[in-house]
């Protein structure tokens, strides 16, 4: 199945929003791995398998592992027990690839034959040269970065190309011009819900990956009033830390399943 398509049927399925971001720092981890040489996996593979539930897909962070001595084991292990255990959630690799065709070639053999990922995201700066080795991949997903969460995207993203905002740009074109397999999805942070709005409307119903709610400040009801498609769906709303630190005790998991529950309870309130 597609990872456009098993987006979709979780949305429908499981009637859920939220995408469980997995962002594993040690320092934050219960004391119960203290000792544990393999914290990295045994952490986020009780989170998955306790938020599996709530989650439209799950989202690890590849910066999070790769430091680590065994982390891209670690990470590789994780994304092939969440396809064993879960395979109905799709799995987002958070990489944000972007690099001339050759390497991205590369790129994509890591993220979805290495790693085993539905989807990945990728930085779209140096053009469709540099996406193709993904976009022809078109059961998998290309999650690009449009409008980011973090205050230095105005830096860039604003400007103004030709009568209109980098954003919108990079909005309309990926979704009119790249998504020819319709494996094409767009990063857009939850602290601009105007902007949202704006590439809502330019995309149609194209599936929104929503950071920066929780820690970051965004507001549940305005990324839904803003970035909702037509049928009330459309959206993957990311929490990492909020779910994963939800608990330092021995409850962490069961924590981390309450806080996942609920933010899915938030958002449909407002669908």
């Amino acid at each position: 199945m597609s990872f456009a398509a098993k987006l979709r049927a979780r949305w429908n399925t499981a009637n859920t929003l939220v995408c469980v971001g997995l962002d594993p720092d040690p320092a934050k981890f219960p004391d119960a791995f203290a000792d544990d040489e393999d914290a990295l996996f045994s952490f986020c593979r009780d989170i998955a398998d306790a938020t599996a539930e709530y989650a439209c897909a799950f989202k690890p962070q590849i910066a999070y592992f790769a430091p680590h001595n065994g982390g891209e084991v670690a990470l590789q292990r994780l994304i092939a027990h969440i396809n064993a255990e879960h395979p109905e959630v799709p799995v987002i690799l958070d990489a944000k690839r972007g690099d001339i065709g050759s390497t991205a070639e590369q790129y994509a053999v890591e993220a979805f034959d290495r790693f085993g990922a539905d989807a990945v995201t990728l930085n779209p700066y140096m053009g469709r040269d540099s996406a193709q080795p993904f976009l022809q991949r078109g059961d998998r997903g290309c999650v690009f970065l449009c409008h980011t969460s973090n205050p230095g995207a105005r830096d860039f993203q604003e400007l103004d190309v030709g009568g209109e905002p980098l954003y919108q740009r990079i909005a309309r074109t990926i979704s009119k011009e790249w998504n020819g397999a319709n494996n094409c999805s767009l990063v857009v942070g939850a602290t601009f819900p105007e902007e949202l709005g704006v590439i809502r409307g330019i995309v149609g119903d194209m599936p929104l990956l929503i950071p920066g709610v929780g820690a970051q400040g965004g507001d549940v009801e305005a990324v839904v009033k803003n970035g909702r498609s037509a049928d009330g769906n459309g959206l993957m709303i990311n929490s990492s830390r909020g779910i994963l630190y939800a608990s330092m005790g021995d409850d962490y998991a069961d924590a981390a399943a309450r806080a996942a529950r609920e933010l899915r309870d938030t958002i449909n309130r407002h669908r």
